[in-house]
């Protein structure tokens, strides 16, 4: 029995447990699917899902109720998360924005990758394209992009999953996932099956 939390903070939450119930169902992999909010509730989870949104809106109620040093903790232990759009954002050691430069606004630091924020224009600029994903077993992936951000530079321990005009847009560092679009809105539960193969991994340590 599997437990997996996603994040309320901001974004796409009641599209990200329902595909990771569907994804748990397809798997066949007894487990429950929680909302997080609150540090004590991270606790006990075995993977994370952390959706678009705001992220410096996100970084700082994360900070305020604490959830943001428990997310860190739990994922360092070896958690799995999957962060999408801005939950990239927070999940990076390092986001820059045209505009300001580096931001240095609060993020989780786990994933070794720089993140330029609205890299792809504003709402109006959202747009989607399909892409083959190997590693997950996906091709004609429909991915969506709103406001989305780029991966400018990867760490050495970082896999490109997907890329987009030579740009990674889905990566992995052993556990943690990022991709910059939204898979909760793809029809496809790829990356939440991943997820749970992870969680599986992690519940059994």
């Amino acid at each position: 029995m599997v437990r997996i939390g996603v994040t309320t903070f901001q974004g796409d939450v009641e599209e990200h447990l329902a595909a990771t119930r569907e994804a748990l169902r397809r798997l066949g992999v007894p487990g429950e699917v929680v909302t997080v909010k609150l540090p004590e509730e991270v606790e006990g989870l075995d993977a994370l899902i952390i959706p678009g949104g705001e992220s410096t809106v996100m970084g700082r109620l994360a900070q305020r109720t604490g959830a943001l040093d428990a997310i860190r903790r739990r994922v360092l232990e070896g958690m799995p998360v999957l962060g999408t759009c801005a939950g990239l954002i927070f999940l990076a050691k390092r986001v820059y924005d045209r505009a300001v430069g580096e931001t240095g606004q609060p993020l989780l630091g786990v994933l070794d990758v720089l993140v330029e924020r609205n890299a792809y224009g504003r709402q109006r600029e959202s747009f989607e394209v399909e892409l083959d994903i190997p590693a997950l077993g996906a091709r004609g992936f429909r991915a969506v992009f709103i406001r989305a951000p780029s991966i400018l530079e990867v760490g050495e321990g970082v896999e490109v999953l997907a890329s987009y005009g030579n740009r990674p847009v889905a990566v992995r560092q052993e556990a943690v996932y990022g991709t910059t679009f939204h898979p909760e809105l793809s029809g496809s539960t790829a990356f939440h099956e991943a997820l749970v193969r992870e969680a599986v991994r992690f519940s059994r340590r």
